[in-house]
């Protein structure tokens, strides 16, 4: 129970909300805040009614931390000592996560102000104290042998709570480390956090951010937001302009970019040995307790598949019409001619629609998402870009940040979000604090999972051969976002980590070269399948999810077990959505590994991969049938060429 820097990165907007779930966001942020309504503005005075309010509460937690210096070598002395120096630690955590979410969404808000910036910096100080202060309790735990915690747990009813963590320590007793030892761990997380505190400054509001002129003669700045909206852009010329001048302007600064990455990679590394593990890898994993091989298995897999995905290619380029597919049309729609809109009251009722299989108590708490502002949904000046979800307010609700624009995606990652939140939701009013943060390996599931119900209600609801026709397109590119791109993410994490680990340079240039090679392979551009221009072996820069070491093979490998539940569920298998609602609500009273397959999926083997590229090759199948269909009625080339 020390807490240490992967505590203080748990809190952290991006781990404790699982990332920007979605980096496809609207269009380049040029509203003002002010002028959106409240109704679609989250109501953060449920977690604390002022600024100042907040204030009170962390110097008053400040002022509180040095209590647990009472327990310091009294653990083992009786079951009720140990209770009440776990049950003190807990509820400062609980606080402490309390004022981080609430100063890392103010903050959101507006990314240029710097009260809130600092008030996120005061956090961390915090939570390194916090994890100072709470060094001893593992290592004092860890001196006591398994009888006697045993026997702590049968004595005392008030430690049932928090037996697995007891058992998890004992698991990890080779890898904690000495009181002092942990103190200075625990005192070095600020320090271990520069990195993407620098990035994400950088990144969001320093960064000098190029603008083009459009066909149209609109000049429009490229920061991250206008850059997923108009690389998505139907003229492929602003397509190719737009991803050229925005990856050549991170690649000019691919040596400052390196730097922070090298800082963070040496990190992890130094966290890793330090800790006694062989890798980071290893040491990533190994907090979860998840094998290696899930990790090995799902990028091995994938490189096994790449036919599959070459196959996903070439139905691109048939249906963009081309004579040779590019790196900067991936993101262009596969039906030009469809351009559904999907305001936010149409997007609502879709998804509790869609979500109406998993029972009346699922769509009560989504229903009450949209009508009690746990959401910011729209884009506006300095907000910061993307998408997410956090559950850290245990006791009030989770909260989700959107920027919607009303694009089939945006209500896509709309269902996305509402998954982590339910998640959350679920789990933190079944279970007590110490259980209700569900693992970060098993996160992406429910996300996924609502994405699967969505799109199988839309095409349910719709005949129009184009518009399923980018339905399906739809599916296919998520497929396509969630397992073969962060796998081959994975690949790059694990290449740059291993680089650093055999003692050879991390820097903007190896890092461009590393990336490229593994693009170049996944694209199959020596063959012709995708041309993989060289200003996209900077694209590395662009992705913030390498500043928490080894996060995003998570996406693929929640997104496979999603796809088996949800088949299930939709298949009426008899208790699938009793065990998928079991699941959502069992937080992480056990290991990853464990949760899944009591919902009836196991990471441990090729099953959900296979699964989903199934599921992949389905719904290719009936895209070509569609596009036959098309071009034997016509007699011309397919629709969207």
């Amino acid at each position: 129970m020390h807490v240490d820097l992967a505590i203080i990165l748990r809190h952290l907007p991006g781990a404790l909300v699982l990332f920007a779930a979605s980096t496809l966001v609207s269009q380049a942020q040029e509203r003002d805040r002010s002028k959106v309504p409240d109704e679609y503005k989250w109501d953060l005075t449920a977690i604390y009614p002022s600024d100042q309010a907040w204030r009170v509460a962390k110097e008053k937690l400040a002022s509180e931390l040095p209590n647990l210096r009472q327990f310091q070598g009294t653990l083992a002395s009786s079951a009720s000592r140990l209770a009440d120096a776990l049950e003190t630690q807990s509820s400062f955590d609980e606080e402490f996560t309390r004022l981080y979410v609430f100063a890392a969404m103010r903050s959101d808000e507006d990314t240029r102000v710097s009260t809130y910036q600092g008030m996120q910096q005061q956090m961390i100080q915090l939570g390194s104290v916090l994890g100072t202060e709470s060094a001893f309790i593992e290592p004092e735990i860890l001196k006591m042998d398994n009888a006697t915690i045993e026997r702590f747990l049968t004595q005392e009813p008030r430690l049932h709570v928090f037996r697995h963590e007891l058992e998890d320590i004992t698991r990890r007793r080779a890898h904690t480390l000495s009181n002092a030892e942990e103190k200075l761990l625990a005192g070095s997380a600020v320090m271990a956090s520069g990195p993407s505190s620098v990035y994400g400054i950088f990144a969001d509001a320093d960064f000098p951010y190029p603008s083009v002129t459009l066909n149209d003669g609109k000049t429009v700045k490229l920061d991250k937001a206008a850059f997923s909206l108009y690389r998505a852009s139907p003229s492929r010329d602003d397509r190719q302009k737009v991803m050229e001048a925005f990856f050549t302007a991170l690649g000019k600064y691919r040596g400052t970019f390196g730097s922070m990455m090298n800082s963070n990679v040496q990190t992890s590394v130094f966290y890793a040995h330090a800790r006694n593990y062989e890798t980071s890898l290893q040491a990533t994993l190994d907090q979860p307790n998840i094998p290696v091989s899930v990790y090995s298995r799902l990028v091995d897999g994938v490189d096994r598949n790449l036919p599959k995905f070459q196959r996903y290619l070439k139905l691109r380029k048939r249906m963009m019409g081309l004579s040779e597919l590019h790196y900067y049309d991936l993101y262009a729609p596969l039906v030009s001619s469809v351009d559904t809109k999907y305001p936010v009251d149409v997007a609502e009722k879709n998804i509790l629609a869609a979500l109406a299989p998993l029972g009346s108590e699922y769509a009560a708490g989504a229903k009450r998402a949209f009508t009690e502002r746990w959401i910011d949904m729209y884009p506006s000046e300095g907000k910061t870009s993307g998408a997410y979800s956090s559950g850290g307010a245990y006791d009030v609700h989770p909260y989700m940040l959107l920027n919607y624009n009303g694009k089939y995606d945006d209500m896509s990652t709309l269902a996305h979000e509402l998954g982590h939140t339910m998640h959350s939701y679920f789990s933190n009013k079944t279970q007590p604090y110490p259980l209700s943060s569900y693992p970060i390996f098993v996160a992406e599931v429910a996300s996924t999972f609502n994405e699967a119900l969505l799109i199988d209600y839309m095409l349910k609801q719709i005949k129009d051969d184009a518009t399923r026709l980018s339905l399906l397109g739809n599916c296919l590119e998520s497929i396509k976002g969630t397992v073969f791109r962060q796998a081959q993410f994975a690949e790059f994490e694990l290449r740059m980590h291993e680089m650093v680990e055999k003692g050879q340079p991390l820097t903007g240039d190896s890092l461009s070269k590393l990336y490229g090679e593994i693009v170049r392979k996944y694209y199959r551009h020596d063959q012709g399948v995708c041309i993989v221009d060289d200003y996209i072996a900077n694209e590395w820069a662009y992705i913030p999810h390498f500043y928490n070491s080894f996060y995003v093979f998570q996406y693929a490998t929640s997104f496979t077990a999603s796809s088996a539940l949800s088949e299930k569920v939709l298949s009426g298998d008899p208790g699938a959505t009793e065990r998928y609602l079991k699941f959502i609500s069992a937080g992480k009273s056990k290991y990853p590994i464990e949760l899944l397959k009591d919902a009836g999926v196991d990471m441990t083997t090729d099953e959900p991969l296979e699964l989903t590229v199934k599921k992949m090759n389905r719904v290719m199948d009936e895209m070509e049938k569609l596009l036959n269909k098309d071009k034997d009625k016509k007699g011309t080339a397919p629709a969207g060429s």
